[in-house]
């Protein structure tokens, strides 16, 4: 078999899943429910960020927080503060790819 395989979790329980980590791309699924999210942080390199369900509320640099709802994909540079969190009722489920690879 030439290709790998990665699964990703089925359920609303919080999560982190480091799908793929090398050192071309890092690949994260994540699964937040009401009131959870990531502490916060500068992106380590350029971050794109799909919301697959719920409702994504980031806050980035200064700026307030802004609401991303199921089917939007977001660009974000490297060296951006951000807060990522979800504010609402239903879960969110988030796929991260960070390209290239952060080294540190």
């Amino acid at each position: 078999m030439v290709e790998q395989v990665f699964r990703l979790s089925h359920n609303d329980e919080k999560a982190v899943e480091k799908v793929v980590f090398d050192e071309n791309v890092h690949y994260l699924h994540m699964v937040f429910g009401k009131g959870e999210g990531l502490p916060e942080h500068f992106s380590n390199s350029n971050v794109y960020m799909t919301v697959i369900r719920g409702t994504l509320s980031i806050g980035l640099n200064e700026q307030e927080i802004h609401a991303y709802d199921a089917g939007t994909l977001l660009k974000i540079p490297f060296k951006v503060k951000m807060n990522v969190k979800n504010l609402h009722d239903e879960t969110l489920e988030l796929i991260v790819v960070k390209a290239p690879a952060p080294t540190v």
